[in-house]
């Protein structure tokens, strides 16, 4: 049995945690937000608040891995899985401020759509970071995350010919493509995190 001089720095795993879980909370409001976008000055004002918690945690963990040691997995890795994380939140974040800038007052039922298969990727996501620590039973929460994935694709077409079927006036296309367009990369960048950790597990198998 090897012993290591140096033990590993576990407080990844807690830091990992806690941005998986504002990822989470970002995307509830974001589907707050499309559900009632009357209140969305105080809606959006939480997602911005999620922003900077993102980027907070990303600062802490980049600073916590230029002084560890012994990580918990490969450096890359590590680095790879907080930008991506935090990719995420921006791309919410990003989405909510076209949702106000565009002045979008009622949301078209696929972004609704959207956004709930967002909750709950994000919160397929929550479920797949927390169990880094051991790199096992991980399956069903990758398949899960790659299974809404397509699911958001099917929906974001199925909005994308809506908006071009001659329904809505040119205007109204530009903006709400913009939007529908934000929230499917969203989903998808999700599921670049779940690609992530598959590597570290493969890396560890």
């Amino acid at each position: 049995m090897r012993f290591r001089l140096v033990p590993r720095d576990e407080g990844f795993y807690l830091l990992f945690n806690e941005a998986a879980e504002n990822l989470a909370e970002a995307a509830r409001l974001l589907r707050d937000l499309l559900d009632d976008p009357a209140n969305a000055e105080v809606t959006v004002a939480a997602i911005n608040a999620c922003e900077r918690r993102g980027d907070e945690l990303t600062r802490t963990v980049l600073r916590r891995l230029n002084a560890s040691f012994v990580t918990p997995f490969d450096r890359e890795d590590i680095h790879a899985l907080t930008e991506e994380i935090d990719d995420v939140v921006d791309d919410i974040h990003a989405a909510a401020d076209l949702l106000v800038l565009h002045g979008v007052d009622e949301a078209l039922p696929e972004m609704r759509d959207i956004a709930r298969i967002l909750v709950r990727a994000a919160e397929a996501n929550v479920q797949l970071i927390g169990k880094l620590p051991s790199l096992r039973n991980m399956d069903g929460d990758l398949e899960e995350i790659d299974r809404l994935e397509s699911e958001a694709d099917h929906v974001y077409r199925r909005s994308v010919a809506r908006l071009f079927s001659g329904e809505y006036k040119a205007f109204a296309v530009l903006k709400w493509k913009d939007v529908v367009e934000a929230l499917e990369g969203s989903v998808n960048a999700v599921e670049n995190i779940s690609d992530i950790v598959e590597s570290i597990v493969l890396k560890h198998a």
